[in-house]
């Protein structure tokens, strides 16, 4: 992959200033406010006059223009510090971080020429001491790793960043045909028992509203670790206000609106396919059901760019590192740990055991 090197533009940044000290100050999920972590200023972030403005909306799909995905690092540009005047060179999808020399927050712009604003933010609930905290009680709850590295594991400092997805909404209507399968026991004449399954075929019509549908916007971070602190709770997100970004990482989406519909339609396929199965169980008693073949129609399509919160860190044991995620809404902990080969070999050992005891008593050596 290519890198460019050009310097694109100077950005406008925006950081929150306390007025009592002058220092930068950011969001406090503890409280929900803007806070100086230096005197304790705290300050309201400034809420819509309406209700109806204070919650994200639903958009159109078809009336979004940019839709394009975008790449990774293939671009950078220059943010200067209001603060120290420092120049530090970020990745063109960043749009918050902190300045590495003074601690001043930037929030730049949230959207280009070439690409969408989010419309929604859900905001960190859980802070960086309860995010801490979880982590212990999840490394003392791998039963597999090594008791050394669950007294020592210490998280290195955490990260709170701010990840791009996109919800769908969508009204589904399937036609489907499927073959289902009854089973029956039947006798021989020697009484001897076996199974005999009845197929018959069917089709049918299935409907339903798909409400928030959540597909990731970026391909930066570990699929599966993330996957391990999911979901994250989409029913009332705020509108989206760059005061929550300051003191955290954000990023813009690198996984585009179009991308991301058509990976949010496989998803609702498949799962469209296991709701048709269990549909014809219910309706024919059936015990098996296969060959199911069906076509969807998408109606009233929207969407939602939102940003949603996660605490990122890391820990080291033996010369290796192990990186883990908090979830920012959930507290909910997922990542990598040690595995203790003794352990593994120990409940080896054991599954065995048991699996001969059984097998001795079930052809009478044990009493």
């Amino acid at each position: 992959m290519n890198i460019e090197e050009k310097v694109l533009q100077q950005v406008d940044e925006y950081d929150a200033k306390c007025p009592s000290c002058g220092a930068s100050i950011k969001f406090n999920p503890a409280n929900g406010m803007l806070t100086c972590p230096y005197c304790s200023y705290e300050e309201q972030i400034p809420q819509p006059e309406l209700h109806t403005d204070a919650v994200a909306h639903e958009l159109n799909f078809e009336d979004a223009l940019k839709r394009n995905s975008f790449q990774w690092g293939s671009e950078k540009k220059t943010v200067i510090c209001n603060a120290c005047a420092a120049e530090s060179i970020y990745d063109a999808l960043e749009v918050a971080n902190v300045c590495p020399y003074c601690g001043s927050n930037h929030v730049m712009e949230s959207a280009s020429e070439d690409s969408l604003a989010p419309n929604g933010v859900c905001p960190f609930e859980v802070t960086k001491t309860e995010a801490d905290a979880n982590f212990q009680k999840w490394i003392k709850g791998k039963w597999f790793a090594p008791n050394e590295a669950k007294r020592s594991a210490k998280a290195d400092s955490f990260s709170g960043i701010y990840l791009p997805y996109w919800t769908f909404d969508t009204k589904t209507a399937s036609q489907y045909t499927a073959r289902y399968g009854k089973h029956r026991i039947v006798r021989d004449k020697d009484g001897n028992e076996r199974t005999v399954t009845d197929w018959y075929r069917t089709s049918g019509f299935y409907q339903e509203f798909i409400d928030d549908h959540l597909v990731r916007a970026t391909t930066r971070y570990d699929d599966n670790i993330l996957r391990s602190i999911e979901p994250f709770s989409t029913n009332n997100p705020r509108a989206f206000n760059q005061d929550y970004l300051t003191g955290y990482i954000a990023e813009r989406y690198s996984i585009g609106l179009e991308d991301g519909w058509k990976q949010a339609q496989r998803e609702i396929h498949n799962y469209i396919h296991s709701c048709i199965e269990l549909q014809v169980r219910r309706r024919h008693g059936a015990d098996v059901v296969n060959n199911i073949n069906f076509s969807t129609v998408h109606s009233n399509i929207t969407y939602k760019y939102l940003m949603l919160p996660l605490w990122l860190s890391s820990f080291r044991f033996k010369k290796k590192t192990y990186q883990f995620m908090v979830n920012g809404q959930t507290g909910k902990v997922g990542g990598q740990s040690p595995i203790s080969a003794i352990k593994v070999t120990v409940a080896v050992l054991i599954v065995l055991a048991v699996i001969a005891v059984l097998y001795f008593y079930n052809e009478g050596y044990i009493f």
